[in-house]
């Protein structure tokens, strides 16, 4: 998924400053912006206050929207670097083209797994016919310098390993969680798992204390730690937590995203994660130019342009403020 914004900010982000070693509530609203051919989705990382949440950078949430009639998700090729995108749909369908070659389909409960690595552009929409319904969260997992400049490559992963609890089932999405492993090739430690919660759920989960977590609702419905999470919204929880409590008067979903806390800065702006104001322009110039990215053949538009860098870089900033 792309990042549309047409005056995209360069944040600097990552470091050990501003994680909470404490478990912590910071409840932060999902901000709308518009996908593609304006399908709405509600962007809770990175935001002024919280970028990142283990190596997680970005996440947003959509839907369910009735797409019935409607184009739905309809992103044309442009290009990631530095980065993976983690697709996960609770309804509908995704048909992602790449210029490795790749298509799929990407439907509830599958892990669509892309690697961006040194470069790689893709396109998403939704096909033709398709589902009534569009649901589910977009996330993005920045790479660690060791493996930033990997080959890019797409995994689509259609059976992951689940677990549950009275009132509670479960599916690792990536990452680890309570013993199991999704099969998704993850550079740092994560977890990433969806919770789904009947009505009058009352759960407790196992966490790792060394990672920090957060939650975003899918669903309305869900009290994570006793705090009731509006649909579209992220509840950053902070690290030092044994376990976690889960309660919901009607059935929810949650998207639980953690990791160990990410102790390099990044620079991120449009769909490229990098270390160095010079890295994304050079990122941008070669994507204007036809160079490094490839192309996605299969696409019905043309690809999308870059938007054009800010006149001057921001300063350097932490991970949350």
């Amino acid at each position: 998924m792309s990042d549309l914004d047409t005056h995209p900010a360069v944040r600097v982000c990552g470091g050990r400053d501003g994680v909470s070693a404490e478990p912590v509530h910071e409840l932060i609203a999902g901000r709308e912006v518009s996908l593609g051919t304006g399908h709405p989705v509600r962007r809770v990382l990175p935001t002024l206050g919280r970028r990142m949440v283990g190596a997680w950078c970005f996440a947003d949430q959509y839907g369910p929207d009735d797409v019935a009639g409607q184009e739905g998700m309809q992103v044309a090729p442009h290009p990631h670097m530095g980065l993976q995108t983690v697709s996960w749909l609770r309804q509908g369908e995704v048909l992602h083209r790449d210029s490795v070659g790749s298509l799929a389909h990407v439907l509830p409960g599958h892990l669509g797994l892309m690697t961006s690595g040194r470069g790689i552009a893709h396109s998403e929409e939704s096909p033709d016919p398709h589902p009534t319904f569009l649901h589910g969260v977009q996330l993005w997992v920045a790479l660690p310098d060791a493996h930033r400049n990997t080959a890019p490559a797409w995994e689509h992963h259609t059976e992951l390993p689940t677990f549950s609890a009275p009132g509670l089932d479960g599916t690792v999405i990536m990452g680890e969680f309570d013993g199991a492993s999704s099969p998704g090739t993850a550079y740092t430690p994560l977890a990433g798992a969806d919770l789904t919660l009947a009505a009058g759920a009352d759960v407790r989960i196992p966490l790792n204390r060394d990672f920090e977590y957060a939650a975003i609702a899918n669903e309305p419905g869900a009290v994570v730690d006793g705090v009731a999470l509006p649909v579209g919204s992220l509840l950053y929880l902070g690290c030092g937590r044994g376990d976690l409590h889960l309660r919901a008067d009607a059935a929810a979903n949650v998207v639980l995203i953690g990791g160990e806390p990410f102790d390099e800065e990044i620079v991120m702006w449009w769909n490229f994660v990098a270390r160095t104001h010079d890295e994304i322009a050079e990122g941008r110039r070669q994507w204007q130019a036809d160079e490094r990215f490839g192309t996605v053949h299969g696409y019905h538009a043309p690809r999308l342009d870059a938007p054009s860098l800010p006149a001057t870089p921001l300063k350097p900033r932490g991970r949350a403020r």
